[in-house]
């Protein structure tokens, strides 16, 4: 941030402690709804207090990380406040029916959003604001794109549920001193509302592979440039040479002991990387009870003997690859258990997509591309706000430009640059 900016005297009434938010955000209805609109709202600082079956029909998704139990689950398993997720989802209710609803989480920290904002935070706080709390909607650890404002498909005036919403969750942020709220990676960024309450878009890159109706492996091979093609019947010869037995299971397939060794995996690689373990034990074994049908491990042995595997979930139409861990180095075991075997698993099942997240060039010549996602903010201080919004389109520009820098070197033939 360029911008000198004092923030110091209007957040001099606000030195907040986490005490003040960790239990409810105090919603009055009649704040932000008429009289006669027919709503109510409130805040539900845990998703056993709304019926399964009414969170995910008014979510309408196949998209397993919205729903009721992927949701619920990361509360029940102790996932989420440790790392500074604390839950206070919005629920709007027309009579008693739920007609639409918001997954919203305050804050303490950045991590686990994977839309990153620590130097936004940063800036507040230098020029004497306080940036945390701040308020996130957004599946906690995970970077997928989804709807965030969930509403009933079948009701007779949607717009007005959403701007319900999106008025309820500014007046919050802004009478409440909080510094902003983010959006994070919504299935539209366009969602009527937003633009007339001042949220800022800001465009961020993933990187997903297409099913472009390929007959099986070797056709998508078939499709990519020569020395790319090599290079991955080599990386995938390699690995059969070494012996490796490869599972591929599916939630109800999936034994507690075999839960127990991938957990032990996936903590070692987050002890080596990024420190503390955000998913629980219990969490990953209640998958397999609540979603199991879209629950995915791959595992790869030798002798009988674990010795990695990776964790992926399942849409009608998308897998996603979310985490990975091994206990021995295997040369490209990575690449076959998190792109190879996933992609032969998308066009045996008529997947269209896998969506393998955030970061990796090194993804670029497996046959993934770069896929535009979008997030929206909203900035309390209006000085702050105009910072950012000068910041985004500075690097909506740069990212424009680095998408269509990896377009060009796409590992497919018709997309081949001489």
């Amino acid at each position: 941030m360029d911008h000198d900016l004092d923030i110091r005297t209007e957040c001099r009434g606000y030195c907040l402690k986490l005490a003040d938010f960790d239990t409810c955000l105090l919603i009055l209805p009649q704040n932000n709804l008429s009289p006669d609109s027919g709503f109510t709202i409130q805040q539900l600082t845990s998703l056993n207090a709304i019926a399964a079956a009414d969170w995910n029909r008014l979510a309408n998704t196949t998209n397993p990380f919205l729903s009721h139990e992927f949701l619920q689950g990361l509360e029940e398993c102790d996932c989420l406040e440790a790392h500074g997720w604390i839950p206070n989802h919005l629920v709007v209710y027309e009579q008693t029916r739920p007609v639409g609803a918001l997954p919203l989480y305050l804050k303490t920290n950045s991590y686990g959003e994977f839309v990153f904002d620590w130097s936004w935070a940063e800036a507040y706080e230098r020029a004497g604001g306080q940036y945390y709390p701040k308020l996130v909607s957004a599946i906690p650890f995970t970077p997928v794109q989804g709807p965030r404002l969930l509403i009933d498909n079948s009701h007779s005036t949607p717009d007005a549920i959403k701007a319900v919403l999106l008025r309820t969750i500014v007046e919050i942020t802004a009478t409440r001193g909080i510094s902003s709220f983010h959006c994070l990676l919504p299935e539209k960024a366009d969602e009527p509302g937003y633009d007339t309450f001042e949220f800022l878009p800001r465009k961020s890159i993933q990187f997903h592979w297409h099913n472009h109706d390929y007959r099986d492996f070797d056709d998508f091979l078939d499709h990519l440039t020569s020395k790319k093609r090599k290079q991955i019947k080599r990386e995938r010869r390699l690995v059969r040479d070494t012996g490796l037995d490869i599972e591929v299971l599916t939630g109800d397939m999936i034994t507690p002991s075999q839960w127990r060794v991938f957990h032990e995996f996936y903590c070692s690689t987050f002890h080596r990387r990024w420190g503390s373990p955000r998913l629980t034990l219990e969490f990953f074994q209640l998958l397999s009870e609540r979603l199991p049908r879209q629950t995915l491990l791959l595992l790869a042995s030798r002798n009988r003997d674990y010795v990695a595997g990776a964790f992926a979930m399942l849409s009608g139409d998308t897998l996603y690859g979310r985490h990975w861990g091994c206990n021995s180095q295997y040369a490209n075991l990575h690449f076959e258990l998190c792109y190879y075997q996933t992609i032969d698993y998308c066009i045996r099942n008529g997947l269209t997509t896998l969506d393998a997240g955030v970061q990796g060039e090194h993804k670029l010549s497996r046959g993934f591309e770069p896929v535009i996602t979008w997030s929206r903010h909203w900035i309390r201080h209006h000085v702050f706000r105009k910072a950012i919004r000068d910041f985004l389109d500075r690097e909506s520009v740069e990212i424009d430009e680095y998408v269509t820098q990896l377009n060009s070197h796409l590992p497919y033939k018709d997309a081949k640059v001489e």
